[in-house]
């Protein structure tokens, strides 16, 4: 009977479009249409601390496989200017720990090469945020993208050990290589994942675990 359910869930992809799949962290979770697409938005609260605003998708544990989603990300009105509409995915997720590859989108198409190379970024919450990674390994990771605030990006990442691979737009080549998640070869959670000021909305997700 479990590896009946191994294989049905290796096959079927998993998704969550609604609040009532989601459960919300330290952000406000609501229903909408956005640009022409159902979707949900999620806001992170102004009162929590990086790494702290998101949504658990209820009911699934992640190993391997693969996340895809069409998402958008942009600054609140009230936003500071450090503000770049952080939005992105976590995944094995358990307790208060999480492997998460996100956006900036404000950072896509800015007047200045070294912010458009921190368009995507890796990090490990809570040990491994960007400026540790920025500050001990420079470049390695982060990357650069075409993204515009508020637009819809095509967003996808593989997931295999202790590597991981995002694509965006549907590009055939990675724009981001992790060859080394620091939290290791585990499983947990997948949540829809806010940085602080912004206003992130999220559609046509789909989780597709890779069968062990």
């Amino acid at each position: 009977m479990k590896l009946a359910l191994m294989l049905i869930l290796a096959v079927i992809p998993m998704t969550a479009q609604t609040p009532e799949q989601l459960e919300a962290h330290g952000a406000k979770v609501t229903a909408v249409d956005y640009q022409g697409k159902s979707a949900v938005r999620v806001d992170a609260l102004a009162d929590r601390a990086n790494g702290a605003s998101f949504a658990i998708v209820k009911g699934i544990r992640f190993h391997n496989g693969v996340i895809e989603a069409e998402v958008a990300g942009k600054p609140v009105a009230t936003a500071g200017a450090g503000a770049r509409g952080f939005i992105g995915i976590a995944f094995r997720l358990k307790d208060d720990r999480y492997e998460y590859i996100y956006l900036r989108p404000t950072n896509g198409r800015a007047d200045d090469q070294v912010r458009r190379n921190h368009s995507t970024q890796y990090g490990a919450h809570p040990d491994f945020d960007f400026a540790r990674l920025r500050k001990e390994s420079p470049e390695k990771y982060e990357s650069y993208v075409d993204l515009e605030p508020g637009v819809w990006a095509r967003y996808r990442i593989v997931v295999d050990g202790v590597k991981a691979r995002l694509f965006v737009h549907g590009a055939q080549q990675p724009c981001l290589i992790v060859n080394d998640l620091k939290l290791g070869d585990i499983e947990g959670g997948v949540a829809l994942w806010v940085g602080p000021g912004t206003e992130g909305y999220f559609a046509n997700l789909k989780i597709t675990p890779q069968l062990n």
